[in-house]
């Protein structure tokens, strides 16, 4: 395993966070969907602190990074942490930098008294499904469908009278 420095993002990483979205936008082949810019990250993540990341390096060389913030279980009665996005360069995979990416959010998980950490996963993606199931031990969680309102749907929604 290649031992990486693992820190909280600066404000002054926005530009590598931008860029790792956009790599990660490749990977999954959904660089159009990208409306991010590093204006829009530096605010929601610097200014209103809507989410956080970690970024990893290789001696100075930055590798990898992961976003996440908190979101809450009614059930629970608590806040859990929610990883967004998870992405190592492509020339670092397969050296457990995943694995320890995943480790320093767990410990900030137990330091922040959560009880879960959550993320969803494409269909497609059997290495990541593989590295979550058998290397984290993660349960995939089959009998929940994931929905979304965004662009018209969410805006004719939010405009229409009660249902």
């Amino acid at each position: 395993m290649k031992k990486v420095n693992i820190r909280t993002a600066l404000p002054e990483d926005t530009p590598l966070i931008y860029d790792f979205i956009m790599k990660l936008a490749q990977y999954e082949k959904k660089e159009k969907e990208v409306k991010a810019t590093p204006e829009l990250l530096y605010e929601s993540l610097f200014v209103r602190r809507q989410a956080e990341v970690l970024m990893a390096f290789d001696d100075e060389q930055p590798i990898g990074f992961a976003l996440y913030f908190h979101n809450f279980s009614t059930f629970l009665g608590k806040a859990n942490l929610y990883l967004e996005d998870l992405y190592v360069d492509e020339a670092y995979r397969h050296q457990g930098i995943g694995s320890q990416l995943f480790k320093r959010l767990a410990e900030i998980a137990v330091e922040r008294n959560c009880e879960r950490l959550d993320w969803w996963c494409l269909d497609w993606n059997a290495s990541a499904i593989t590295f979550y199931t058998q290397k984290l031990h993660a349960e995939p969680m089959h009998e929940w469908t994931v929905y979304r309102l965004c662009d018209k749907a969410l805006i004719q929604l939010a405009k229409e009278p009660l249902l």
